[in-house]
């Protein structure tokens, strides 16, 4: 079984779900992204998103793009954050990026190298299912999951091929717009059902997610709560070679106990 897949069934048969946390590689440093990727899993995530730095990310927003820009400006190998990943022991990884960072180094090569590094799917956000014909092979060959998006604007012809060719979880996008946004008022519920009717894969939402409350929110009715720009702006501010660790734990404990309270 996927360790995805193990890991949503696991929680499934605790009543809990899922926390996925976000966290930029290279920001503060490389060197620093182990001792992060540790403190986040001693906080209790269950899975941990490691957003590749790019230049032009479209779907982040400030928090984010600023991060990554941080790590592009020193020097940031991709290659190096594999290396990194295949030490870790912690809960299953995924990794987040754009199509150009993985053309790049070339389909197979890149799926071959997250299969080494331990990694266990990956998110790309500029990939359109209808256009990932040649992607999902290599992926797929190296047992990879591949997690696509979806929004509250999306038809549901692309909802049904989103439910097709998804594995591991479905990335629900709470709202229209960028990575940290807050909004209260989301379209979650519609989303998540719509989803549903088409998958029995974990739907789990993202974009926006800035607090305990608002990942119990969403807890009640997806299988998860993805926080990104939360978490990367915690670690600018407090991380401070590793001064800071204390504080991220707690943060992510607090984010973590929140999809505890729902229903078994």
């Amino acid at each position: 079984m996927a360790r995805i897949e193990q890991t949503f069934r696991s929680l499934r048969d605790k009543g809990e779900k899922a926390l996925i946390a976000f966290v930029t590689a290279g920001d503060p440093s490389l060197d620093d992204l182990p001792y992060i990727l540790d403190a986040l899993s001693e906080g209790g995530a269950d899975i941990i998103e490691v957003g590749l730095p790019y230049s032009d990310p479209i779907a982040d927003g400030p928090v984010i793009q600023s991060a990554s820009q941080r790590a592009l400006d020193r020097g940031l190998k991709i290659g190096d954050v594999l290396k990194v990943l295949r030490d870790f022991e912690g809960p299953p990884c995924i990794i987040m990026g754009y199509m150009n960072t993985i053309l790049a180094r070339g389909l197979d090569r890149f799926a071959l190298e997250a299969f080494d590094s331990g990694v266990s799917g990956m998110i790309v956000c500029d990939l359109t299912p209808e256009s990932a014909t040649e992607y999902l092979v290599a992926a797929r060959h190296r047992g990879l999951d591949t997690v696509f998006l979806v929004a509250p604007t999306s038809t549901d012809a692309r909802l049904d091929v989103v439910s097709e060719v998804s594995s591991g979880f479905i990335y629900a996008v709470s709202r229209t717009g960028v990575t940290g946004q807050s909004q209260s008022d989301s379209d979650d519920l519609g989303l998540i059902e719509r989803v549903r009717s088409r998958s029995q894969l974990p739907v789990c939402v993202g974009f926006g997610i800035d607090s305990p409350s608002r990942v119990a929110q969403v807890c009640q009715t997806a299988d998860g709560a993805i926080v990104g720009s939360l978490l990367v702006s915690l670690i600018h501010e407090t991380w401070q070679g590793g001064k800071g660790r204390a504080t991220l734990v707690q943060a992510v404990r607090d984010l973590k106990s929140a999809t505890k309270c729902t229903e078994k």
